[in-house]
């Protein structure tokens, strides 16, 4: 049996009882820094053995952990904090274990994505998740102008170091109106939700150095249908006109900046009529 199972994101009563008398049964403890996680084992007072099992390593130890779960063995994988593979390592581990005919069990738990989902404030009846951020500007502005039009929330992470940057990077490609909610620390001490526009989120960030320091989930909300049949409406008018004085792409570039619509679907629309 293989146990993925959840662990605190920040405080450690947020465990399960189920959790912790997995770990305490399991043969071995696939954790991504077992440094990090015996502080988290320690205070359970957790003895089974652990092994570092993390992004730069998996592919390498996959197959003997394999091996040893077929042997019988019983085997608990932890990342830092919350579920593992969101945005962790563990997916070629599962897939692995799967084609062998392991059984995989989750240990559910903490989450900073459903944590962030639930406090925002934002519609979570439809959302698309996409981890961590680009970190270069020029990718990052591309990621934002590809879901710059989408009706639905969508949630990113981002470190501390460009925290500030990528709000700035977003307000260029979305603007002032839309709702956004960065949320930092959850369930540590300095836990922060703030959920505004983001000249109000960049003020925050701006104002102390201590605020952009912590992990963020980002929430940005669906446009407003309404706008977007407007913008389409728009787009339906104008890209004729464009197409007999020019090129697909470079009408759908023009368009683009005209309607605020992603120029990738302008191109699209462009091909098709």
């Amino acid at each position: 049996m293989l146990y993925i199972i959840a662990t605190p994101i920040g405080n450690l009563d947020d465990i399960s009882l189920r959790a912790i008398e997995t770990l305490k049964g399991v043969d071995i403890i696939l954790a991504e820094d077992t440094r990090h996680s015996k502080k988290l084992l320690s205070h359970y007072d957790i003895s089974t053995p652990m092994q570092s099992f993390h992004e730069h390593n998996e592919r390498g130890k996959t197959h003997a952990i394999i091996e040893t779960l077929l042997s019988g063995k019983r085997v608990a994988l932890i990342s830092d904090a919350g579920t593992p593979l969101i945005s962790d390592p563990g997916y070629l581990l599962v897939r692995e274990a799967k084609k062998s005919g392991i059984k995989v069990s989750p240990i559910p738990g903490p989450s900073a994505l459903t944590s962030a989902i639930s406090v925002s404030g934002i519609a979570s009846d439809s959302f698309s998740f996409f981890g961590f951020l680009p970190s270069k500007k020029a990718q990052r502005l591309k990621t934002f102008s590809a879901i710059a039009h989408s009706d639905e929330t969508v949630i990113f992470y981002e470190s501390p170091k460009r925290i500030l940057a990528s709000a700035v990077d977003l307000r260029s490609v979305i603007g002032d109106d839309r709702l956004v909610c960065f949320a930092k620390e959850i369930t540590k001490s300095y836990e922060t939700i703030m959920t505004a526009n983001l000249p109000e989120i960049i003020d925050y960030l701006q104002s102390q150095q201590e605020h952009q320091k912590g992990e963020f989930v980002i929430l940005i909300s669906g446009i407003d249908k309404d706008k977007r049949l407007q913008g389409e409406r728009e787009l339906d008018k104008i890209l004729p006109i464009l197409l007999g004085e020019m090129g697909a792409s470079k009408a759908a570039k023009i368009a683009a900046k005209i309607t605020g619509i992603d120029k990738k679907y302008c191109y699209k629309r462009a091909i098709d009529l």
